[in-house]
């Protein structure tokens, strides 16, 4: 499958090809406009994007880190499967991550914590006033981040990360009608209370019960959730 789509940056982009190709790319990947299992070719992929192989290469390989293609050697690079068995799997190691995360961050938050968490969820109203999901999806990865920087576990913040992509991917691939963007940035400020207020077992239940509501996978995911 040739790729000519018409995107080509996002809030992320940098001036390097590579990073534009890169984020056109996985803007196409997260809403479905590449369906799994769509080739890759890195030829095409240069001309279309005007830039050598090499930066289509590398371009390529962050897109392998974040889980949202697959390089198989002579078989070439296909984008990845979103499946809901891989998405119960990550919601559960996310949960457990974060969670425990949390009660790591709170017992020494640093101090712009609650005021980074404010001004990101400014932002994310803004976005999903606007109607931008995949810059409100990529402001809620922030989000989740930033309190987990805290927890000072670095070694597990690109495994968090790759979580919350395929998380939001499989959200927004479940999606059969407009979302309500507003109440899912919304759905953030139970967390920034929370934090704010310094009791840790409220916040770390109030994440818990973030993630194990933010899509309907049922009471055999996190039999404790309550809708």
């Amino acid at each position: 499958m040739k790729y000519f789509s018409a995107h080509s940056h996002s809030r992320d982009a940098k001036p390097a090809k590579s990073a534009a190709a890169f984020n056109a790319l996985k803007r196409d990947i997260m809403l479905g406009v590449l369906p799994a299992g769509a080739s890759l070719t890195e030829l095409d992929l240069a001309a279309h994007f005007s830039c050598s192989q090499g930066t289509v290469r590398e371009a390529l390989l962050q897109l392998q880190e974040e889980g949202l293609v697959r390089r198989q050697g002579h078989r070439g690079t296909q984008v990845s499967e979103c499946t809901e068995a891989e998405a119960v799997e990550m919601f559960r190691v996310r949960q457990q991550i974060e969670c425990s995360g949390i009660l790591r961050a709170l017992q020494m938050p640093s101090r712009t914590l609650v005021a980074d968490l404010k001004a990101l969820f400014a932002e994310m109203l803004q976005a999903a006033t606007t109607g931008d999901e995949l810059e409100l999806a990529s402001l809620d990865r922030d989000f989740h981040r930033r309190i987990f920087q805290d927890a000072q576990l670095p070694a597990l913040d690109p495994i968090l990360h790759r979580c919350l992509v395929h998380n939001h991917r499989f959200k927004i691939s479940r999606s059969t009608s407009p979302r309500d963007l507003v109440a899912t940035a919304q759905r953030h400020g139970p967390i920034i209370e929370a934090v704010e207020s310094g009791a840790v077992e409220r916040a770390s239940e109030a994440l818990r019960h973030h993630i194990a509501t933010i899509v309907d996978l049922g009471p055999d995911v996190f039999p404790d959730a309550s809708q």
